[in-house]
């Protein structure tokens, strides 16, 4: 604390007492705007005349740091370094500004404490945020259109976006991008291209701020598919799956032997050869068992029916005697 209060109270003595002591001196050259992306170094250089006394720096209005002909560079933080150089011509100071953040934007100005003699620049310090499509391939048949959507998140500012396939631009009537007011100061953009693909295409966003030295940039792969050859593709695996099939059966043939096709069952054999007999001569019903192989039996006696039609397989044909 002590040493920043030096650091202010030592520009306003020294603005007192240097026009009494008839120092006079000039900003040769002053500092120029720069831009940069967070977290970088931020450089100014300011050249005075032989015979300077004082040189201070101000970022936004704020002393930052001030160098003395007599002593050198009074730091007060960290972040704001300088480097001197001195030449025939004059004495220049380098104001280095170490990881630079959104809010050190604004003027950088260069002061000797003399009246009119301080020059200043701008500060632009950009963000890079995120760039992405949600799909890395997509997959799309004959006649069919499509939205790719690509998405740019926390930048500052929002960044210019722009479309290619096959490393050609893409008309911007094909395209509408949107912007919207993110936190922290921070921008959002979204970014949907609409497009009927004809053949398969490799499709790049490209999101670019003036800070950057290459866009940064995020791809999908789309895979056209023509729906007649698709159907053919169908069609000869249908016919693959038939034929393993008809193979398969007929190696099952081979292997547990063949069907003879000139056989006929035996019973429609005889069916079709036999003579239709339609009745048979009524069997007596009298004949003699002897007394010792009689049973009594109390089931009921039931009358067998009879059928006039028979089948007679001559194979089968055994005759019987009653007496």
């Amino acid at each position: 604390m002590e040493r920043f209060q030096k650091l202010i109270l030592l520009p306003l003595i020294l603005t007192t007492l240097l026009p009494g002591l008839g120092f006079c001196y000039s900003i040769i050259n002053g500092p120029t705007n720069a831009t940069v992306l967070a977290g970088s170094e931020a450089r100014f250089n300011c050249t005075v005349s032989v015979g300077w006394v004082i040189l201070i720096w101000l970022a936004n209005g704020n002393p930052v740091l001030t160098v003395l002909s007599s002593q050198g560079a009074v730091e007060t933080s960290d972040r704001f370094t300088s480097q001197n150089y001195t030449s025939s011509n004059g004495f220049t100071s380098e104001l280095i500004i170490h990881n630079t953040q959104l809010s050190d934007s604004g003027k950088i100005e260069c002061s000797t404490q003399q009246p009119s003699e301080s020059r200043f620049a701008f500060l632009s310090v950009q963000v890079n945020g995120s760039l992405f499509i949600k799909n890395s391939t997509l997959t799309i048949k004959e006649n069919e259109t499509v939205e790719i959507v690509c998405e740019a998140l926390g930048w500052a500012p929002a960044p210019d976006i722009t479309w290619m396939t096959n490393d050609s631009f893409i008309d911007k009537s094909r395209y509408v991008t949107q912007q919207s007011q993110g936190s922290n100061g921070l921008h959002n953009a979204l970014s949907i291209l609409t497009l009927t693909p004809m053949d398969t295409e490799i499709l790049t966003c490209l999101a670019d701020i003036e800070a950057l030295p290459n866009p940064q940039n995020a791809t999908v792969t789309v895979i056209f598919v023509n729906s007649t050859i698709g159907s053919t593709y169908q069609n000869e695996i249908r016919k693959v799956s038939a034929e393993k099939k008809k193979n398969g059966d007929s190696e099952n043939r081979q292997r547990h032997g063949s069907e003879n096709q000139g056989y006929i069952p035996e019973e429609r054999w005889n069916t079709e050869q036999s003579p239709r007999i339609t009745s048979l001569p009524p069997m007596s019903s009298k004949f003699t068992v002897p007394t010792a192989d009689l049973h009594t039996s109390s089931v009921p006696k039931v009358r067998p029916q009879r059928r006039t039609d028979y089948l007679i397989n001559p194979k089968k044909i055994r005759n019987v005697t009653l007496v």
